[in-house]
């Protein structure tokens, strides 16, 4: 889906307006194109079906290896509830059944869903079904950990918080299997 970018930037306008500033003044000439340029980005997800970047995959029968984990996938979304950014890392695992799929395709799986109005725990939950959905695997890990513009910029103002989200499915909801794989993704990152 595009973004329509002349109804943004009338929606920037009267913002700027409704705020109390004059978006004629020095400093704010082209705020409203940029934000419609940073929105075109920001949502470029909207109307995108991520599993089509799982589409080209390898058949490798049962020569797949036990764990295919792809660790510090950086990602940025903007929070459905107050239009601020949260970015953070994406940690991905699945255990193959029959076929794999380029590391390349894991991060732009990440991309698409973080690209679209967000909240943390759905963004979790989307990218398990769409690796669960796409590869068919024995089973699928995602933990993300994220810093909030919200929980930072206003309310309790803690600036250095994180949350850490989880979704597993198929053989890896068992608990001693996300264990080791919490630990994998733990050992390098010295979380």
């Amino acid at each position: 889906m595009a973004i329509d970018r002349d109804r943004v930037q009338r929606a920037v306008l009267e913002l700027l307006e409704a705020i109390g500033d004059d978006p004629a003044r020095e400093g704010l000439g082209g705020t409203p194109r940029r934000v419609a340029d940073a929105y075109a980005e920001f949502f470029a997800g909207v109307g995108v079906d991520a599993g089509e970047h799982l589409i080209d995959q390898v058949d490798v029968g049962d020569d797949t290896g036990e764990l295919v984990l792809l660790r510090d996938i950086a990602f940025r979304s903007i929070c459905e509830h107050h239009l601020l950014p949260f970015t953070g890392i994406a940690h991905l695992a699945y255990i193959p059944d029959e076929k794999i799929v380029g590391l390349g395709r894991l991060p732009a799986v990440v991309t698409t869903i973080a690209a679209r109005p967000q909240i943390q725990e759905r963004l979790t939950e989307e990218i398990a079904d769409t690796l669960e959905a796409g590869l068919r695997p024995q089973g699928v890990l995602v933990v993300i950990d994220a810093a909030h513009g919200c929980v930072a910029a206003r309310g309790s103002r803690q600036e250095r918080s994180s949350t850490v989200t989880m979704a597993s499915r198929g053989v890896l909801t068992e608990p001693l299997q996300r264990a080791e794989i919490m630990a994998l993704i733990g050992e390098r990152s010295g979380r």
